[in-house]
C-alpha cells in the first residue's frame, strides 16, 4: 500500500508581536537587491499604519494591496504574475502574503506561476505543477480557513472552482501572531472560524478518517468550542486559541479531506460569488441529513452570537443556473467520497442537491 507523503510548513513561528520578525526571518532569503520581495497586502490595512509601517521594504521590494471582496480568481493570478514579471528587473526573492484566506491562496498561486509556464487554470487539479514555486510567506490577519497551513489554493477558473493541490503549494514559512487578528469585524470572525469547524466535522465524520488527522480535527474541533461556546475566555485567550484551532484545522484535511459543505459551497461561490467562510455557513446549515452533531453545534455557535445568516439566496436562480452549480460540487468526487463513502453516486444525485440548493 502506498501513503499519502504530503508535505507540512517548514518553518513557522508564533506569538503576539512575532510579525516584527518578519524583516529577519527573510533576509537570508534574498537572493540578490534587485530580486524583490513583494508583498501581498489586503486593502483593508491601506493607511494602517500599524501594520503597514512594520512591513519590511528594502531595494526593489514593493506592496500590492488587493481587496479581498471577492474570491481569487485564475485570471487575477495571470494578472499579477504578468504585472510582477514586467516591474521586477529579476524574478523575486519571494511572495509574502498577509490577510486572510484570499491573499494566503493568492500568494501561493502567485509564487507558483512564477516558475511554471502557462496560465493559472491548467494547474487547477490535483499534482499537475512540475516546478518548485519561489520563496514564500503567509501571515494571516483571521483565523479560520487552514490556508496558511494547506497544500491547496483555491481559485476560481473559467469553467470551475478548483484548487491548486500540488507538494509546491505550501509555505517555506508561517507568521502566527494573534494581534494581527484585533480589528476583524464580528461576522466575518464567525464566518471564518465557521470555516474552521466545519473542516473538523466533515474531517472527524469523514470515511478517509485516520489518526493523523483525527488528532489535528479533535483539538481543533475542541478549541472551537472553547472560542465559541465558552464565555470565560478573555479577547486574547480567545484569539490564540482561534488562530491554533485554524492551524489544527489545516492539518485535519491535509491527510483526510473535507466534505458535502464544502462541495455545495463551491457551486454557490463559482455561480453567486458569495464568499467561502459564508458559503459554508449558509450551505452547512441545512446538511442535518448527514452531519446531525455538527449543525446542531452550529446552530447553537450562531444564535449565541446573534449571527444572521442569509437567506433567499437561490430563490430567482433559473434550472441553468442550479445546473452550474449541481455540476461544479459533483465534480469534487474527493470531498464526496470522503463524506460518504465509495459508493456515493448512489446517495447523491442532481435532483437532492437541487433540493438542497433551493432551501438555502
Amino acid at each position: 500500500m502506498t501513503y499519502k507523503n504530503f508535505p507540512m510548513v517548514p518553518r513557522v513561528v508564533f506569538g503576539r508581536g512575532s510579525f516584527n520578525q518578519l524583516e529577519e526571518i527573510i533576509a537570508s532569503k534574498r537572493r540578490n537587491s534587485v530580486a524583490p520581495f513583494i508583498f501581498f497586502v489586503d486593502d483593508v490595512f491601506k493607511g494602517n499604519a500599524w501594520l503597514t509601517s512594520r512591513i519590511p521594504l528594502t531595494y526593489d521590494d514593493r506592496i500590492i494591496y488587493i481587496s479581498a471582496d471577492e474570491e481569487p480568481k485564475t485570471s487575477q493570478v495571470d494578472e499579477l504574475v504578468e504585472e510582477i514579471i514586467l516591474s521586477s528587473k529579476e524574478r523575486p526573492s519571494g511572495i509574502i502574503g498577509i490577510g486572510g484566506g484570499t491573499m494566503m491562496d493568492l500568494a501561493k498561486a502567485v509564487a507558483i506561476m512564477l516558475t511554471n509556464d502557462g496560465d493559472t487554470s491548467q494547474y487547477q487539479g490535483w499534482d499537475l505543477v512540475k516546478n518548485p514555486s519561489v520563496y514564500h510567506v503567509g501571515i494571516p490577519t483571521i483565523s479560520g480557513t487552514g490556508a496558511e497551513v494547506s497544500r491547496t489554493t483555491v481559485l476560481t477558473g473559467p469553467d470551475r472552482k478548483l484548487g491548486i493541490n500540488s507538494d509546491y503549494t505550501t509555505f517555506d514559512q508561517v507568521i502566527l501572531d494573534p494581534e494581527l487578528t484585533k480589528d476583524v469585524p464580528k461576522d466575518q470572525w464567525f464566518y471564518t472560524g465557521m470555516d474552521c469547524f466545519i473542516h473538523c466535522v466533515e474531517s472527524l465524520n469523514g470515511t478517509y478518517l485516520n489518526a493523523f488527522s483525527q488528532s489535528y480535527g479533535e483539538k481543533a474541533y475542541d478549541l472551537c468550542l472553547e472560542v465559541f461556546m465558552n464565555g470565560d475566555l478573555n479577547l486574547k485567550e480567545s484569539q490564540d486559541k482561534l488562530m491554533m484551532a485554524s492551524w489544527h484545522g489545516g492539518m485535519s484535511i491535509a491527510y483526510s479531506q473535507v466534505g458535502v459543505a464544502h462541495a455545495m459551497s463551491y457551486g454557490l461561490s463559482y455561480l453567486l460569488g458569495v464568499k467561502h467562510g459564508i458559503g459554508n455557513c449558509i450551505v452547512f446549515d441545512h446538511l442535518s441529513e448527514f452531519y446531525p452533531n455538527g449543525v446542531k453545534t452550529f446552530k447553537a455557535m450562531k444564535k449565541k452570537h446573534g449571527i444572521e445568516l442569509p437567506t433567499g439566496i437561490c430563490a430567482q436562480l433559473s434550472d441553468e443556473d442550479f445546473d452550474i452549480m449541481i455540476d461544479v460540487a459533483l465534480s469534487l468526487e474527493p470531498l464526496w467520497e470522503n463524506a460518504l463513502g465509495k459508493d456515493w453516486k448512489k446517495s447523491i444525485n442532481p435532483q437532492k442537491l437541487k433540493e438542497l440548493y433551493q432551501k438555502m
